[in-house]
């Protein structure tokens, strides 16, 4: 008896329930916004007629280097119900069903979000080549050995999240410090809110900001990043208030930009740091099942040798972020924005219904629903839900590298009018029927200062640069090509 109350004691966190409870309905609410955003666009995006069909890749990469269920069926109608099914299953779990089930049933239900989450990103290509959805299947790995409200908080488990935490907060800010000269000379924020993939609907009044107040903020970023998730190891209350100040910086970043669920998952992480037994006291559970018990070990033991890779890609000269070291994106490696673009470019779409293109040709823009275009638009709010097309927009501004493999898909299914697509879209200027003629132009946008913002109400300026791709038309077999009109 004596053994297993040492045991207990030593295994068990019960001052963490609460803490438990938010994390675990929290992340269930991630795991919803993530398959809702799959079941409205996979089609669109990875289906039988997408831009990059999930079909072809499935038959080109081998099951054991992208283990997925859509190896064995991988159809519109079977990928979408697997989407929609997420989606209930997280509802369920967020509203509590996974303590009203035994102990066994709730970590089957974790079990089956994460396995049906890890089916997507492996065969979602570039359009799930995000660091947060690695992050969200690792911290959905570890969620499936939390135990529900029959037994107490296991302290590996939690400590494992603050080990993740770690590595999400510390990897980002080496990377940063590593990485591009204006991070150390404290002058990112200069650019970064007007330069970013998706600004926010505050974004223009961070730009606005007095420039020494940007300069406070990138140097906050840095204790936040590179100081404060040491403290997430130390005796309480220190963890708590490092978890504290990392949710602070995170909910900054939620308000002055759109990254997904990065921020919001961050900060579900910071909860496992956070003692709640001062609010809540320290309630007490049934005894620890011995099954429950070596099956955390076993997870904590896998979890501390996957460790080494991510571990020696942090104290590397030339570290990496954002990659996964195994296929089940197990122990990654996170970090963002080692540089920062100082000049923002978009790609602008415009078709016409014209039979013959001539100087006077009228051409009308397609709007996205995150990505910048119409300059008197305020930027929306979208984070955490995930507008992937939008995402690979900004890319294809950087590069036409990016743009390889899914561009010229894009303009074949806007010059069908394909409703799948133009559902991705805010607004198609040909409801009724299909242009004629679609073409790319590359324009630079900035924010407006002040005074132009009050005189015209706009809150971009753009300028054109260039065509990025002549108008093209559908040819005798269908693909888009050149016009020569």
């Amino acid at each position: 008896m004596a053994a297993m109350d040492w045991f207990t004691s030593w295994f068990s966190a019960s001052g963490y329930g609460l803490s438990r409870l938010v994390l675990q309905r929290a992340l269930a609410c991630i795991y919803l916004v993530a398959f809702l955003s799959a079941a409205m666009q996979y089609r669109a995006l990875l289906g039988e007629r997408g831009l990059l069909p999930a079909r072809i890749f499935v038959r080109r990469i081998p099951f054991r280097e992208a283990p997925s269920l859509f190896h064995w069926r991988c159809t519109d109608r079977f990928v979408t119900g697997c989407a929609w099914f997420g989606t209930a299953l997280s509802a369920a779990l967020l509203v509590g069903a996974g303590d009203v089930v035994p102990l066994w049933a709730s970590m089957l239900m974790w079990a089956l979000l994460w396995a049906l989450y890890l089916s997507f990103v492996n065969v979602g290509q570039i359009f799930y080549g995000f660091g947060w959805e690695s992050l969200l299947l690792e911290t959905g790995f570890l969620a499936v050995f939390l135990g529900n409200a029959d037994v107490a908080p296991p302290i590996l488990v939690l400590f494992l999240l603050r080990w993740l935490l770690f590595r999400v907060e510390f990897g980002a800010g080496l990377i940063k410090w590593r990485g591009d000269p204006c991070w150390r000379d404290l002058t990112c924020l200069y650019y970064h809110h007007e330069t970013q993939p998706m600004p926010g609907p505050l974004s223009w009044h961070f730009h606005r900001l007095p420039r020494p107040l940007h300069r406070v903020e990138v140097a906050a970023n840095h204790v936040a990043q590179l100081i404060v998730p040491f403290g997430l190891f130390f005796p309480q209350p220190v963890a708590t208030v490092a978890a504290a100040i990392v949710i602070v910086t995170q909910l900054w970043l939620v308000t002055s930009g759109n990254f997904s669920w990065l921020n919001w998952l961050t900060m579900i992480l910071a909860l496992s740091a956070i003692d709640s037994s001062p609010v809540t006291g320290t309630p007490s559970y049934a005894a620890t099942p011995a099954w429950f018990a070596v099956l955390v070990c076993a997870a904590a033991l896998l979890i501390v040798l996957l460790s080494y890779w991510p571990a020696r890609n942090l104290l590397s000269r030339s570290q990496q972020m954002n990659r996964s070291f195994n296929p089940l994106h197990l122990v990654n490696t996170y970090g963002a924005f080692g540089s920062v673009t100082r000049v923002r470019q978009e790609v602008v779409l415009e078709g016409t219904d014209e039979e013959q293109i001539t100087k006077d040709t009228v051409w009308r823009e397609y709007e996205f629903k995150g990505k910048p275009g119409d300059v008197r638009r305020l930027p929306r709010q979208f984070a955490p839900y995930h507008l992937r097309l939008d995402w690979q927009m900004w890319f294809a501004a950087l590069s036409p590298l990016y743009t390889r493999g899914w561009f010229d898909r894009l303009l074949e299914r806007l010059l069908e009018n394909d409703r799948a697509t133009l559902a991705l879209l805010r607004h198609s200027p040909f409801p009724d029927h299909p242009p004629t003629h679609v073409r790319a132009l590359l324009y630079r946008y900035r924010f407006t200062t002040a005074r132009e913002r009050r005189e015209t109400g706009a809150w971009w300026h753009r300028t054109y640069v260039r065509e990025f791709l002549p108008p093209v038309r559908l040819d005798q077999t269908g693909r888009p090509g050149r016009s020569f009109g």
